[in-house]
């Protein structure tokens, strides 16, 4: 990569999506939430920040509340940051002194290749959860926790797992919970599910149902695609179905239909202890990648969040 000798700041209707994506494309930290089109369908606002010709690329997702505007993480878009071929702490470094001044507050997750210590007081660490898949499933599933391999080597027959249901149905299960936990919006399922049909046409996108043997659906996964990447974008779960362990049984049908394949399992996080535990259970390894937060807003607003 050329040395740091431009940095622009750009609104998104004057960036060309074809350089963006062929720098998503190239990247060595590439990942499918740095497309153009994930950026569209998932972030109301975004700009960017560019190294000299399309070199390196920094989407900003904004939004702007009570007259200020601030960077925040658009809904499941796990990691964002800077990409590019060949990225160095300085580059880091250089793209975060060129966030342009007016977004007076940030609360950002970068990503693992963004991750240099001592970079800048504002950068702190998440954990990520990933599984190569480049085994053959036997080898796999010898690495899965004693309990996990009991659990799916004794299975009662009650479930049926299904690919590729009604991506309507997955969101209505998976919305039950996640409404919970997330301000997520009717708009933002409407715009997940028109990204996940713009992939499913490109064979990007899959999913998978967990049905009982009343044939209700109780678990349900969705899976994009990208950079030698399977990412596991959307969970859902009915509490009534628990005492099957049909997330396990799910994520077991993924590994078993894609080991001995150059993938990744991207399972997107996390630092809840409970989370990190279900994921470890199948062998799954750290990955650690830096996200950037900072506050610069007057004093009355100092604790403004979103």
């Amino acid at each position: 990569m050329n040395s740091i000798n431009k940095i622009q700041y750009l609104p998104r209707y004057k960036i060309d999506k074809t350089k963006w994506d062929q720098c998503i494309d190239e990247s060595s930290n590439g990942l499918i939430y740095g497309y153009s089109f994930y950026l569209d369908h998932m972030s109301n606002h975004w700009d960017a920040l560019l190294l000299n010709d399309y070199e390196a690329v920094m989407p900003l997702t904004w939004n702007k509340k009570f007259g200020f505007h601030y960077l925040h993480q658009p809904f499941l878009t796990a990691s964002l940051g800077i990409f590019g071929k060949l990225i160095s702490k300085e580059i880091v470094e250089e793209f975060i002194r060129n966030i342009p001044a007016k977004f007076k507050y940030c609360d950002i997750f970068l990503n693992a290749g963004n991750l240099f210590h001592a970079v800048e007081s504002q950068i702190y660490e998440r954990t990520n959860y990933i599984l190569s898949l480049n085994k053959p499933y036997e080898e796999l599933f010898k690495n899965f926790r004693q309990g996990y391999k009991q659990l799916l080597s004794n299975s009662t027959g009650q479930l049926v797992i299904r690919k590729n249901i009604p991506i309507a149905d997955l969101l209505l299960l998976a919305s039950k919970k996640l409404n919970e936990i997330s301000n997520a919006t009717r708009q933002d399922y409407q715009h997940l599910q028109e990204l996940y049909q713009y992939l499913f046409q490109q064979n990007k996108a899959v999913n998978y149902g967990a049905y009982s043997a009343n044939n209700k659906l109780i678990a349900s996964a969705i899976f994009f695609f990208s950079h030698n990447r399977a990412y596991y974008i959307l969970a859902g779960n009915d509490p009534g179905g628990r005492a099957f362990s049909p997330s396990h049984h799910l994520i077991n049908s993924f590994i078993k239909d894609n080991a001995g394949k150059d993938l990744i399992l991207d399972f997107e996080g996390s630092d809840v202890d409970s989370i990190a535990f279900f994921f470890r259970g199948f062998a799954a390894k750290e990955e650690k990648y830096a996200c950037l937060k900072y506050n610069k807003l007057p004093v009355p607003f100092k604790w403004l969040k979103k």
